[in-house]
């Protein structure tokens, strides 16, 4: 483990390579497990301000689940999480012509028809956050459904810290990316990674 600032990062976020690979695994995350996407306090208004220009995009399931019960709820494990459809579908699920999964929320920000672009949770995936009162941890979550990422990530040699530059400047700010950055090539030279 590496402490940057109040966060403590788990040595698989720099040893262990990841490249989404949506062509074999269809979206899988966004309709497999037994609870929704976790979601911070903060997100659950963004998600409202979302659901006009995304609810034509949804099945008409997943909008039955959000008028009963709201975008988000409180699951088993006392954590907020994206509502739910059929107890695996997060209910901003949607599907192509190929059927692979996407967000219509990020499709919707992509299109700039709203703001928001998509829970952070998702954007740091296969990065799970933890919080531990003064400390944050930050962890490489292993899921069989990205096998296909681990592969194509091995192959292109990135990093999983690397791959997710963006989601996790958005979490933690430039500076502190930056600092992670200093620490991988310490690492490196220290054939630590």
């Amino acid at each position: 483990m590496i402490q940057i600032q109040d966060v403590v990062v788990s040595l698989d976020v720099f040893r262990e390579k990841f490249l989404c690979d949506l062509s074999a695994c269809k979206g899988e995350c966004c309709i497999e497990g037994d609870a929704g996407a976790p979601v911070e306090p903060d997100e659950v208004a963004e998600l409202e301000a979302a659901l006009p220009a995304v609810w034509d995009d949804l099945s008409p399931e997943a909008r039955e689940v959000i008028d009963r019960q709201g975008v988000v709820y409180t699951d088993c494990e006392g954590d907020l999480v994206t509502s739910i459809v059929n107890g695996k579908d997060c209910v901003f699920t949607c599907y192509d012509e190929k059927g692979s999964c996407y967000c219509a929320i990020e499709k919707a920000y992509r299109e700039g028809r709203c703001g928001f672009y998509k829970p952070v949770s998702c954007h740091l995936y296969p990065i799970r956050v933890g919080d531990y009162g003064p400390f944050k941890a930050v962890n490489y979550h292993r899921w069989k459904v990205c096998k296909a990422a681990v592969l194509l990530g091995q192959k292109e040699n990135l990093p999983v810290y690397r791959f997710l530059k963006e989601p996790l400047i958005r979490k933690f700010g430039r500076e502190w990316y930056e600092e992670l950055e200093t620490v991988a090539e310490e690492l490196t030279k220290q054939k630590l990674i």
